[in-house]
């Protein structure tokens, strides 16, 4: 039976944690605080294409159902043609409900739809306890038609939380039900 992250999260993964860490208050349990969708503006393409950063914003707006903001450049780089104050990217924040209803369809419909996807890595969680995965293909996203795309691109999505160790939230998203592989290394927090 299907149950929602944010019910999941209130029902069984604050019990578990409480449980497996001997936490004394249910506000002391981890949990994720926000997650971040990001593009990056490759300045080729928008030299070529005038309309890309326009483009890069819709896309994201389907895929986050909320405005976003350009990412501009906080100096100039000269090894990099960056020129300060020059669009270098496109990102949205989710908090609240629509982060946890992005959190629904990125674990039950985009996940399963990435070609020969086997399980999440346990190695992409920071020391500070943050998840980021880099997708290839914006297409995967069922906002996206793939017959409208004319230029296929990637999105990382970091998703944060307030756990400040590896191993706590590892347990944090395992409870939620995110789908890892089996990891040879032993997780740790250094």
């Amino acid at each position: 039976m299907y149950i929602p992250i944010k019910k999941r999260y209130e029902q069984e993964a604050v019990k578990q944690l409480q449980e497996k860490y001997h936490y004394s208050n249910r506000m002391m349990v981890p949990k994720i605080e926000k997650i971040i969708i990001n593009i990056g503006a490759n300045r080729v393409m928008s030299e070529k294409y005038p309309d890309y950063v326009k483009w890069l914003k819709e896309t994201i707006r389907q895929i986050s159902g909320q405005n976003p903001l350009t990412t501009l450049a906080k100096k100039s780089i000269s090894n990099f043609k960056i020129r300060e104050n020059m669009i270098v990217g496109v990102m949205v924040t989710l908090r609240g409900q629509r982060m946890y209803d992005f959190l629904d369809k990125f674990l039950n419909t985009v996940l399963p739809r990435t070609r020969d996807f086997k399980g999440i890595n346990p190695d992409s969680i920071d020391k500070q306890g943050n998840f980021s995965l880099g997708f290839k293909e914006q297409v995967i996203f069922p906002e996206i038609d793939p017959a409208a795309v004319s230029l296929i691109h990637g999105l990382e999505i970091t998703i944060v939380t307030n756990a400040r160790e590896k191993i706590k939230a590892y347990d944090l998203f395992k409870a939620l039900g995110f789908p890892f592989v089996k990891s040879a290394k032993k997780l740790s927090g250094k």
